[in-house]
């Protein structure tokens, strides 16, 4: 039970990369924001990136001129890791 648990887990991690993926490349073109295939990435990755943007504008590094936002490569740091920590754990449990 728990190697399924486990590789669901795994499973939501690997579709948040590639939507989270998808949405960086899609900001690269002039795309309709008001599409539903949009609404559905910001839906999905907007409450990974926010917070994440606000706490890099507080940071040194930060401001509210940056050309570049890195919340996403931040995003993508931080979601390994907690996907690297909770699988084995969760591999690890005995159900």
């Amino acid at each position: 039970m728990s190697i399924v648990l486990a590789n669901a887990v795994n499973t939501f991690f690997s579709v948040l990369y590639v939507v989270l993926f998808i949405r960086i490349i899609l900001s690269w073109f002039p795309v309709n924001r008001d599409g539903k295939l949009m609404q559905l990435l910001f839906a999905i990755t907007e409450p990974i990136l926010a917070p994440i943007r606000k706490l890099v504008q507080r940071s040194p590094l930060g401001g509210p001129g940056m050309v570049l936002d890195f919340s996403p490569l931040i995003a993508f740091i931080l979601l390994r890791l907690a996907n690297s920590i909770l699988v084995p754990l969760i591999a690890g449990m005995n159900f």
